[in-house]
């Protein structure tokens, strides 16, 4: 079995050794108990990334293969939204063309589905002076994803948050487009911790209040309504807002945090999926969802359970630089040939965070050529001086 020096915390290092191959297969069929959307991250194209920080540069190959591994075990796909870096390194104009190849890829993948998202991310949001600037922007980007057969998800919008000046304007803008969109949507709700440019989104700061705006636009428009995604790292929140949803419409987990027991559910209903952290670990979280659909509940925990951990640690603040995270063990898998971002985004976590991500994906099992993860993990380490 591989080894490496790791770094602690203290300053010292550590000599790890690493876990057999993963158990979990590279391909699966659907599950047929939840609906699982895995939010995928795009791969750069270190070669074209002359202005890293402000010039985004895809690798559009790699991005789409990345895709279709999602597709052959059994997810869907969350497209162009917060993991690939929307706001945070890719642009509307690149997002705009990932949607376009992304759904024509779908079309030639047998059974693939995806959701692509639609936001305002055109815009400034400080320069923003109006509702209709908004309304215009949402329109452009669902009008892109319709024209390509897409279907869409309502993103949040900092313009919109930035101009709104209370619940009936989230209300008015969220029930225009809903009414305009050809098929169902779905809502998501994203918490500040993902995006600080969110806080008091649906026109407050509490919770109840900003659940009770949701409820209402969602009860009004509930026939055009697939369900609403949280991103709330709150599990005692989603359950309360999942119990209160009217027939019809479901609840996304977005809670990178508590997603094995929102899935898992309880007495009164359970969550689907919409989240992040299943890009990185897709195989794993088949393989759970494989066990659920047989009423193993317990071989279905002992999987997923373990990814957990790592979720916490991926996801920890500032959350927003997750994605670093969820690229990292891309490369580590192999899935792409290197380790930089959109936006040089990868110099947001330090060494000691990437350390440890290694650590919780081996344990989780997630390593299927591990020699190949220790070379990579060894030349990053050296990199950041340790030997």
């Amino acid at each position: 079995m591989a080894e490496i020096n790791l770094p602690r915390t203290d300053g010292s290092s550590e000599r790890y050794r690493l876990a057999p191959p993963s158990p979990y297969p590279r391909i699966a069929p659907a599950n047929s108990v939840r609906t699982v959307y895995a939010a995928a991250h795009v791969v750069a194209d270190p070669l074209k990334l002359i202005e890293p920080w402000r010039v985004p540069a895809v690798d559009w190959e790699a991005t789409l293969a990345f895709r279709r591994h999602l597709w052959g075990l059994g997810f869907k796909i969350a497209e162009a939204m917060d993991t690939s870096q929307r706001g945070m390194g890719l642009d509307w104009s690149n997002a705009a063309e990932l949607i376009a190849r992304s759904l024509a890829e779908a079309k030639a993948t047998p059974g693939a589905d995806l959701a692509c998202g639609a936001g305002t991310d055109q815009l400034d949001p400080q320069a923003v002076r109006s509702l209709d600037e908004v309304i215009h922007a949402y329109e452009e980007q669902i009008g892109h994803v319709e024209r390509h057969g897409g279907k869409v998800i309502l993103m949040a919008s900092r313009a919109l948050c930035r101009v709104a000046k209370g619940p009936d304007d989230y209300l008015a803008v969220y029930g225009r487009l809903i009414s305009q969109c050809r098929g169902k949507v779905i809502l998501h709700w994203l918490g500040e911790m993902f995006d600080p440019a969110l806080d008091g989104y649906w026109g407050s700061r509490d919770f109840k209040p900003a659940m009770e705006t949701v409820l209402t636009l969602i009860r009004e428009h509930a026939a055009r309504i697939d369900g609403i995604k949280i991103s709330l790292l709150d599990a005692g929140k989603e359950i309360e807002m999942r119990r209160l949803l009217p027939d019809g419409v479901v609840m996304y987990t977005g809670d990178d945090f508590n997603y094995a027991e929102l899935i898992a559910g309880d007495e009164q209903g359970f969550s689907h999926g919409l989240l992040g952290i299943f890009d990185p670990i897709a195989p794993a979280a088949a393989a759970a969802f494989a066990r659920l659909e047989a009423g193993d509940r317990a071989g279905f925990h002992a999987i997923l359970d373990p990814t957990v951990a790592l979720s916490r640690r991926l996801f920890e603040a500032p959350t927003q630089h997750y994605k670093c995270g969820v690229v990292f063990l891309a490369w580590l898998g192999g899935f792409q040939s290197h380790f930089r971002m959109v936006g040089g985004a990868e110099s947001a976590r330090g060494i000691l965070h990437y350390a440890d991500l290694f650590r919780l994906a081996d344990k989780a099992g997630l390593f299927a050529d591990p020699e190949l993860a220790a070379r990579r993990m060894t030349q990053l380490c050296a990199l950041n001086g340790i030997a």
